[in-house]
């Protein structure tokens, strides 16, 4: 069945899950004494290859930067939130969790706090720190219902904004500037770490930026990197065969 599921397009993906949906009923049937033995045991799990993450190039996440309307507060508040998901790779859980005590302004650091309460220090650009520091000036007072809010980025009384509305934001400017596909925060964390592998950044400074605990989890950047390289080269070199 596996193999004829193969043969209909099903994605190793799928057949692992059926596979391991089987396993499991076959479990129980030995331990309920209904079969002698467990005939899944001779499969192997379908191959699943990670797939190389989708990202913006850098002219998309210029364009993306710029959608906001900076006279509003609103808009100063989201720019300060695109700025920080580039300039950082923050997970969209990190940014809405971020304090305003958590970003030293003056240093051009700030705090993340990541899976397992992980701590780590990131390096903030001077585009997102003068982005962060207009905010903070004047419309994050503007935004903030309850006085005591905690948050960088406020929401109803107390809370922060919630993770859906940051995707709902990125997704509604995206459109606005003609990015046609969907976008998440999570691709501005892609494109965070493979745009500075393009510039030269070390590996293992994007680690622990990113903050991967192995690094083979942030190789898949130099994956991404490589094929971007590839496909410059054989679209752009005279001797490519490209146009």
């Amino acid at each position: 069945l596996l193999a004829l599921r193969s043969r209909a397009g099903d994605s190793p993906r799928s057949r692992a899950r059926m596979l391991s949906g089987w396993r499991g009923f076959f479990r129980y049937l030995l331990e309920e004494e209904v079969v002698d033995n467990d005939p899944t045991e001779l499969l192997s799990n379908p191959k699943i290859t990670k797939s190389l993450p989708s990202l913006l190039s850098e002219e998309e996440v210029g364009d993306l930067l710029s959608a906001p309307d900076d006279s509003t507060a609103r808009g100063l508040r989201d720019i300060a939130m695109l700025e920080l998901l580039y300039a950082t790779g923050l997970r969209v859980s990190e940014l809405v969790g971020t304090h305003p005590s958590d970003i030293d302004l003056n240093r051009g650091l700030i705090l993340a706090r990541g899976k397992g309460d992980k701590e780590r220090l990131i390096p903030v650009g001077r585009s997102a720190i003068s982005a962060v520091r207009c905010y903070l000036e004047g419309a994050r007072h503007e935004l903030v219902v309850a006085p005591d809010n905690p948050y960088l980025f406020p929401g109803r009384a107390k809370g922060h904004l919630t993770r859906q509305r940051v995707w709902q934001l990125i997704s509604d400017y995206a459109r606005s500037v003609g990015i046609n596909r969907p976008i998440s925060p999570h691709k501005l964390r892609h494109s965070f770490a493979t745009h500075l592998l393009d510039h030269g950044a070390d590996l293992r400074a994007v680690q622990a930026m990113l903050g991967h605990s192995d690094l083979s989890t942030t190789e898949i950047y130099t994956h991404v990197h490589r094929t971007r390289l590839k496909h410059i080269v054989d679209s752009a070199h005279p001797r490519s065969g490209g146009s």
